[in-house]
């Protein structure tokens, strides 16, 4: 279907990957990942065309379709939301816009006739004549209101924007479907509706996502940017994890036999396998994972940053009572009469439609913003960590990274820092840059390193996988599984949510909904959420 041969890709001195040869094959969903900077992004615009490469080709089959997920919210601001997602099909669109033309023209003559009669077949062809409808159906499934349909984009909310630009990838059956983080701003709701659209794609995917749920869910294959290559794996991302962390023990285990390494391979694969789920994707995958063979398993170059909260002292159990707490802002309620006892060791992640709510909402728990109504009182021995969703501030000084963290740790000594920064993943030289030139996940990297060193036996954290790369996401989800303290926290990682969190409120204008001792899974089936969520979703 897809196939790139010889691929290179260089900027100056830097090679971003060279000599890549790849097939994607119909059926299948590509999850390509990479650590930050390694070219993802760049990767999908080379193969849509957006991008020339330094050599080689990208080949796609005659007649076929390649659909990209456009980044720019702005540039179809003059179109409808129903043309915007139809112009997602270049040749249906190109032919209808002709087809208006023709019909305008005050002189049509015969010749007109002719061309219009082409085109009209060439429109029915493409099933054409069910274009608004199909185009409707995709925006409903996506949440935006039927009464938005006709109006002009530039109208719309961020988030409904890009909804559309997702309706506008999706539409028309492409043979090819590029997504670059295609989760980003998406509720819980639709982005379990994309899994599933995926799940039963039957052409070719390739999707970029920091969502280890997301890619976990809907990809047969991954497609590793690493050592300047781009390498296909059969399975999900877990089991792409897992296997090149099997890969490199059984590297460094020079005294276990071969077959030993088989057997234990073997084992790894049916514990996956077993585990597949009904879909027409898991079932898939099963199949080709039963077909693979140790020598097809490889270790991973990646780094993960080492995040580990521990307790200067451990809190009392009077931790945190919260009642009635009200908050408004720029006339909109946040939340209404917000009451709950947080408990020493609760982990509870705060969900809901409104990212602004729980944001403020820990604005107000951290001290810097008042409540409109009601109160709060941590408990006496509690030592706060708070980590905002807006960092800038903390970064505003042009001080070299050393010394950045040294004003946060009581142990000032350089070898000290150094090696806390280390394991944060700044290692050698990278500790005197100026924290001014960090990029956004080198900024959360930073914030965790501070908050760690405070040893703090409460941790807020505000959307704090927001800028990470999948291993430092996954190297924060083990750091607060293993933390015996307690956690506030949001997220739109619902891995992160799951594994971590033992207690969920969502948090409403119309109230909160507390459930206790239950999974984010077991959350989202529970009948009263789902027609709250019925509710604000209709």
């Amino acid at each position: 279907m897809l196939s790139v041969q010889n691929i290179s890709l260089q900027y100056g001195q830097r090679k971003l990957f060279s000599g890549v040869n790849i097939v994607f094959s119909s059926g299948n969903c590509y999850g390509l990942i990479g650590a930050n900077g390694s070219g993802k992004s760049t990767f999908l615009k080379v193969l849509s065309g957006e991008i020339e490469s330094t050599s080689g080709e990208v080949v796609i089959a005659p007649g076929k379709r390649i659909s990209v997920l456009r980044q720019d919210q702005f540039a179809f601001d003059e179109y409808t939301a129903r043309m915007t997602v139809i112009m997602g099909h270049k040749r249906l669109y190109d032919i209808m816009t002709e087809k208006d033309a023709l019909y305008a023209k005050p002189d049509f003559s015969e010749e007109d006739g002719v061309r219009a009669s082409e085109l009209e077949g060439e429109f029915s062809d493409l099933n054409g004549w069910n274009v608004e409808a199909d185009a409707e159906r995709l925006l409903h499934e996506l949440g935006i209101p039927s009464e938005a349909y006709d109006l002009p984009m530039k109208q719309l909310e961020a988030g409904q924007k890009v909804r559309v630009l997702l309706a506008q990838a999706l539409f028309g059956n492409p043979d090819v479907l590029l997504l670059d983080e295609p989760t980003n701003h998406l509720d819980v709701e639709t982005c379990m509706w994309l899994e599933e659209f995926l799940c039963e794609f039957e052409n070719t995917a390739i999707v970029v996502s920091h969502d280890r749920h997301f890619l976990d869910k809907v990809c047969t294959h991954i497609a590793d940017i690493d050592f300047g290559k781009v390498q296909i794996y059969t399975g999900n991302f877990s089991f792409w994890q897992e296997a090149s962390q099997l890969a490199l023990r059984q590297r460094s285990d020079a005294n276990k036999k071969i077959e030993e390494k088989r057997k234990e391979l073997q084992d790894f694969i049916a514990r996956f396998s077993a585990n597949a789920s009904k879909s027409r994707q898991a079932t898939s995958r099963k199949k080709i994972l039963e077909k693979l063979t140790i020598e097809e398993i490889r270790p991973s170059s990646r780094r993960y940053p080492y995040i580990n909260f521990e307790q200067e002292r451990e809190a009392g159990n009077d931790l945190l009572s919260i009642n009635g707490l009200t908050k408004t802002v720029d006339g909109k309620v946040m939340f209404r009469n917000l009451s709950m006892t947080v408990e020493k060791g609760d982990k509870i992640a705060f969900v809901g439609p409104n990212d602004l709510a729980k944001t403020v909402l820990f604005q107000v728990l951290a001290g810097e913003l008042p409540a409109d109504e009601g109160n709060f009182k941590w408990g006496f021995s509690t030592k706060r960590a708070y980590y905002p969703k807006d960092n800038a501030a903390y970064f505003q000084d042009d001080l070299q990274l050393i010394d950045w963290l040294r004003q946060y740790s009581t142990n000032t000594d350089e070898n000290f820092v150094r090696g806390f920064l280390g394991r944060m993943l700044f290692s050698g030289e990278e500790s005197f840059k100026s924290v001014k030139v960090l990029s956004g996940g080198e900024r959360v990297r930073c914030m965790l390193a501070r908050m760690m060193l405070s040893q703090p036996n409460v941790v807020i954290l505000d959307e704090p996988t927001n800028h990470l790369d999948l291993e430092s996401i996954t190297a924060l989800n083990e750091g607060l599984q293993r933390f015996k303290g307690t956690v506030l926290f949001s997220s739109h990682d619902h891995q992160l949510v799951q594994t971590v969190a033992n207690r969920i409120v969502e948090v409403s204008p119309k109230g909160h909904i507390d459930c206790v001792h239950t999974t984010f899974d077991d959350f989202l089936e529970d009948p009263r959420v789902k027609e709250r969520r019925k509710e604000l979703f209709s």
